[in-house]
């Protein structure tokens, strides 16, 4: 009986080492999926698909085994103590409820209105929920942000959005 409490203290002052086998299995994940992807498609350039993912996956690889190496020798996270956070105080589900309620409205309404319009309403209820009331203000950051988000990634970076009825008007 003595032994299985030396066990679990031993473990309770290493607790990093869960984070360490977390970083481990999505090391693997990573690196699995990356070696799984397919190049039956011409290629741009001298790095492949496969590049970033491989180098994700490694890097959380070096990352679990360094954690666990510090932990293994002693080492200790620090306890936070720079926030101005009550941990007595309840959460605030309905702030929580109603990002949610934003990110939800963007995956519904972004096929049928597009991403510029919907991304604005997205913005907006994020800036909202989390206590901006300037009504007049807001939306026109919002808008801004989304149609800004729309041209660079649409424009620049060649990754096509929906743009919904404002697809000829940018």
């Amino acid at each position: 009986m003595k032994e299985v409490e030396v066990s679990k203290a031993w473990f309770r002052e290493r607790s990093e080492l869960g984070v360490s086998a977390v970083l481990v299995g999505l090391g693997a994940l990573v690196l699995v999926d990356a070696v799984r992807i397919h190049t039956d498609f011409t290629q741009r350039g001298p790095v492949g698909p496969k590049a970033v993912p491989i180098a994700v996956g490694v890097g959380l690889l070096v990352v679990a085994a360094l954690l666990a190496r510090d932990v293994l020798r002693g080492g200790r996270g620090e306890a936070e103590g720079g926030e101005d956070v009550d941990l007595d105080a309840p959460a605030d589900w309905r702030t929580v409820l109603m990002l949610c309620g934003a990110f939800l409205a963007n995956a519904a309404l972004i096929g049928v209105v597009g991403f510029p319009i919907s991304g604005a309403i997205m913005f907006w209820g994020a800036a909202y929920a989390l206590g901006s009331r300037h009504f007049t203000r807001d939306p026109l950051i919002a808008a801004g942000l989304s149609v800004g988000t729309y041209l660079v990634f649409n424009n620049l970076l060649g990754v096509p959005l929906p743009g919904g009825p404002l697809v000829g008007v940018l």
